[in-house]
């Protein structure tokens, strides 16, 4: 299961994110960004991984698209730090073949 809180301040709107990443809530997640970024007006859209316990590989895929799309993250802990730094890479490489 995949729990999605929005947090509204004046200078952000947070997608804080609990439970588990996987199929289906990747859609879930898409969905909610989507319409998150709607009227940000200046500003940032966050998805914050601090609470999410697993990530599956379609997980990954849409983390590493939302990074592509200039969405920033907040994460707290070795593993979302590592599945972050991971994406980051692959989301480089990507980036540099379609160049």
């Amino acid at each position: 299961m995949l729990r999605i809180f929005t947090i509204e301040t004046r200078n952000e709107r947070r997608l804080a994110l609990e439970g588990k990443l996987i199929t289906p809530w990747t859609t879930e997640l898409r969905i909610a960004c989507d319409k998150a970024r709607e009227n940000l007006e200046d500003r940032n859209l966050i998805v914050d991984l601090m609470d999410l316990t697993v990530i599956s590989q379609e997980g990954g895929n849409l983390l590493a698209a939302l990074m592509n799309d200039g969405v920033k993250f907040r994460y707290c802990g070795v593993f979302a730090k590592q599945v972050l730094r991971q994406l980051s890479r692959r989301a480089r490489a990507r980036l540099e073949a379609t160049s």
